[in-house]
């Protein structure tokens, strides 16, 4: 009856070992001592290869302050948008870094921490140019890429007297506000940190945002400890001022308000 019972016990432990699924939560993070984040494979400047042949970018440089705050080597793990659930679905990274939007499908595979990062439509202008709401476009004339989302939002907003000329691509839209054909540039806040980036001395910093889409940081499902640490994780670097300096670093502009989770 003895040997019984031991062989009903070994069988369910097997069992259950078997069934339960694999986590990397905080607890084994740390005694690992390595946490595997997935960040962009190619897309700057949150990610991607610079000219010193290593990843680089502000999704970069938030998972470096995360391992650097756990205590831990870092693994960093480039993907494409199609792999950032299935990686961490699979244990292949803990987190996932790479300028990824929450939504209620998405939430239904993984979790979602605070918001960590801007990415938005956004109108830019010179410094002195005094603009903080679409109405104060009146009389000036606005550059966007025609057929963008940027185009249909700035259309339904901005008012009458605002001279909108459409261009055929990005970087004629770009061309234009580096040339002073338009008073204000309309566009992705990827594309105006890039013209800023490549022009130093332009003058041009971000006026209102029109439409927001921040960036989360995806946790598997059942690593609720990870998911507690990581939203300490993103106050505290808001608090402290940390994003503001990877926001200006990589964008150009201060961290706008993010909403937290």
């Amino acid at each position: 009856m003895q040997s019984i019972n031991k062989f009903i016990k070994y069988t369910l432990a097997s069992l259950f070992l078997i069934s339960a699924p694999a986590h990397a939560d905080l607890s084994d993070i740390l005694s690992n001592g390595i946490v595997k984040i997935a960040v962009p494979e190619a897309f700057a400047p949150f990610g991607s290869v610079g000219k010193t042949g290593e990843h680089e970018g502000y999704d970069v440089d938030v998972a470096k302050l995360i391992a650097k705050d756990l205590g831990v080597k870092l693994e960093l793990v480039p993907v494409v948008s199609k792999q950032r659930i299935p990686f961490l679905e699979t244990d292949r990274v803990d987190l996932v870094i790479s300028t990824m939007g929450a939504n209620p499908k998405r939430a239904k595979s993984i979790n979602f921490s605070s918001a960590y990062a801007p990415f938005y439509s956004g109108a830019f202008a010179a410094s002195t140019v005094k603009v903080s709401k679409p109405a104060d476009l009146d009389g000036l004339s606005v550059g966007v890429t025609r057929g963008t989302l940027e185009d249909l939002e700035i259309t339904k907003t901005a008012p009458k007297g605002a001279k909108i000329t459409r261009f055929g691509d990005n970087a004629a839209t770009l061309s234009a506000f580096k040339s002073g054909q338009v008073d204000v540039l309309v566009a992705g806040n990827t594309a105006a940190a890039a013209l800023a980036s490549n022009n130093p001395s332009l003058d041009i910093v971000r006026k209102f945002i029109i439409k927001d889409s921040p960036c989360f940081i995806g946790v598997k499902k059942g690593n609720e400890d990870l998911l507690r640490w990581v939203n300490v994780f993103i106050l505290h670097k808001k608090l402290g001022g940390d994003l503001n300096k990877i926001s200006q670093k990589w964008l150009g502009q201060d961290l706008p308000p993010l909403p937290s989770l």
